[in-house]
């Protein structure tokens, strides 16, 4: 759940109590400075008993809601140009250790989509090519170095937005493209990175070529049980995108699309900004399995599949990081502009060769 403020509230403090979330993603909204945002994590935390998901969305470039705070990261494609393994794999490494110096342990990042023409103008700096081993070969460094600094990543957007010319924020994008190009192009990294992803983040667009109907992938069991899970074999958790974005609203209201994801595959529901709608999906979800009892044993076994996730992830068991200091902001800043700095270096010389 996302919510509002810079603090934890007697409100939030209250909604986090009833619901126990899995876990909270912060914004922009949230985020004044670094000391800020881990106390507000910290805080927030300690209301849900169970390790909570402190999340961001963090890729670098266009998506980073800590350059203010810290310093601009570089983006995906002007780091995906040194064509550097290494540098990859440092990308993720310094975004890591940035977030969780700040009390966040999963980033929604990387972004697989592939660089195709249709979307250039939404994803913008967000990909790395149009060929998905090259994709996949800069998302395996990323999460490795995400690894190494101990934060979770997640893959998204399933089943990939490189075709769609629509903003699914605002729009629910249709993907005209035939299943075997699907397979072949988009779906590569996925099926490269099956073991490798923590979590896979599902888009709102519907690919009626597949569907044979204008379902969102978020909302169709075709695409996350039978495809993602079963063809693909990814055992990892899946996550809807924010389920207050235009793409999946345009399907269905909220309330029913949380229901829906739940019973097309997702294994944890995002509700990003109005608390309003937050207390409503809570609430929906739990009068359903109070009516429905094999609603209330799908959810059941998803709760249990979240926990036996979070036990095995040392990522969450390890407690809050030490509340970062001037010092530590200023060596993050000053890491981040010297990486910034051999990636343009490195990418030049790339142009050159």
């Amino acid at each position: 759940m996302g919510f509002d403020g810079t603090d934890v509230s007697a409100k939030l403090r209250s909604m986090l109590g009833t619901m126990q979330p899995g876990g909270v993603i912060l914004f922009k909204r949230n985020v004044e400075e670094a000391a800020q945002v881990h106390v507000l994590l910290r805080h927030s935390q300690r209301v849900v008993a169970t390790p909570m998901f402190l999340c961001v969305d963090m890729e670098g470039g266009t998506v980073d809601r800590l350059r203010d705070v810290i310093a601009p990261a570089p983006s995906v494609a002007a780091v995906a140009a040194t064509g550097s393994k290494k540098l990859f794999r440092n990308h993720g490494r310094l975004i890591g250790d940035e977030i969780r110096a700040l009390g966040f342990n999963t980033d929604f990042a990387p972004c697989v989509d592939l660089q195709f023409p249709p979307s250039r103008k939404v994803l913008g700096s967000r990909t790395v090519s149009d060929d998905p081993k090259l994709t996949a070969r800069y998302a395996r460094e990323f999460l490795r170095g995400l690894g190494k600094a101990h934060v979770l990543g997640c893959g998204k957007h399933f089943p990939g937005l490189g075709e769609a010319g629509l903003d699914s924020h605002v729009q629910m994008p249709t993907v005209n493209k035939p299943w075997n190009r699907l397979w072949r192009e988009d779906l590569g990294p996925y099926r490269q990175l099956r073991k490798a992803f923590p979590m896979v983040m599902v888009a709102h667009a519907s690919y009626p070529e597949v569907t044979h109907d204008k379902v969102p992938a978020s909302l169709s069991k075709k695409w996350i049980t039978d495809i993602l899970r079963k063809k693909i074999g990814f055992r990892g958790l899946v996550v809807s995108d924010d389920l207050e974005m235009g793409g999946v609203l345009a399907a269905a209201p909220i309330e029913e699309a949380a229901v829906q994801t739940l019973i097309a595959g997702s294994d944890l529901i995002l509700v990003c900004h109005k608390e309003e709608h937050v207390s409503r999906v809570f609430e929906t979800v739990c009068k359903r399995a109070e009516s429905d009892r094999r609603f209330a044993k799908l959810v059941t076994e998803k709760a249990k599949r979240v926990l036996q996730f979070k036990k095995r992830s040392p990522e969450l068991r390890e407690g809050h990081p030490p509340r970062p200091t001037p010092k530590t902001v200023d060596k993050l800043c000053r890491r981040i502009w010297e990486f910034a700095e051999e990636v343009r270096l490195t990418a030049s010389a790339e142009a050159l060769r």
